[in-house]
């Protein structure tokens, strides 16, 4: 549950270590080093981690009193002296953190005590209220007479003029290169159609009658080669 704590009544040097505890989960909390000494000088300091920008308050004490003038140590070296066991650390950062010591004069030193510092934490759930100031250098002077702002134009709508032209270009060019063909195909078709009819045409035979005198000498070849035959037989 929220809120729970675990009390030891009676504390002895042995419950020195680390403590941490941890939820139903699996959640745990940040750890704590817990020291118990039995020797006359005590360091107090925060159990739980310090966040960068707080006060640390540190406090060096016997068992009677806890006003007496003390030293405290950081890592081994002197910071200062408080003339009431008393040392406050504002605005703490992360180089603050590290193992502190007292010492009480006549008395004695403290066990060492160490102190974390955590990362501040961001709030990104709310709105930033920053606001920029005003430029004032752009202001006008109150003499001075402003121009009126410059007037926009839009952009012309591109020109298509050149994507006619190419498309007129490549349409002359089909027609370049394939009338020649067409030409010489229809010639060479119109010649063929032309032999073709003048192989075609009629032939005429015109029989003429011999004359007499190309009878006359018919039948004067006639004899002559009937008596080379009779001739030729005897």
């Amino acid at each position: 549950p929220a809120g729970s704590s675990c009390n030891i009544g009676y504390i002895v040097p042995l419950d020195s270590g680390v403590y941490w505890c941890e939820s139903r989960e699996g959640a745990t909390s940040n750890i704590i080093n817990i020291t118990v000494t039995g020797g006359p000088v005590i360091l107090q300091s925060p159990v739980l981690p310090v966040t960068e920008g707080e006060d640390l308050t540190l406090t060096c004490k016997t068992k009677t009193s806890s006003n007496l003038p003390a030293g405290f140590y950081k890592d081994g070296s002197f910071i200062r002296t408080e003339p009431a066991g008393h040392m406050t650390i504002h605005h703490v950062s992360r180089s603050d953190e590290g193992l502190y010591t007292c010492n009480i004069s006549s008395v004695g030193e403290s066990p060492p005590s160490w102190v974390s510092v955590t990362g501040k934490l961001v709030d990104t759930d709310r709105p930033s209220t920053t606001a920029l100031a005003p430029d004032t250098s752009m202001a006008p002077h109150p003499d001075s007479t402003m121009a009126p702002p410059p007037e926009t134009t839009s952009d012309p709508p591109p020109d298509t003029t050149p994507d006619h032209l190419h498309l007129v270009f490549r349409l002359v060019v089909h027609l370049v290169v394939f009338c020649p063909y067409c030409i010489s195909t229809f010639i060479m078709v119109s010649l063929y159609r032309g032999r073709t009819t003048g192989n075609d045409l009629p032939v005429s035979v015109v029989t003429t009658l011999p004359t007499q005198a190309e009878e006359g000498l018919n039948d004067d070849y006639d004899d002559v080669v009937t008596a080379v035959t009779r001739e030729h037989h005897f």
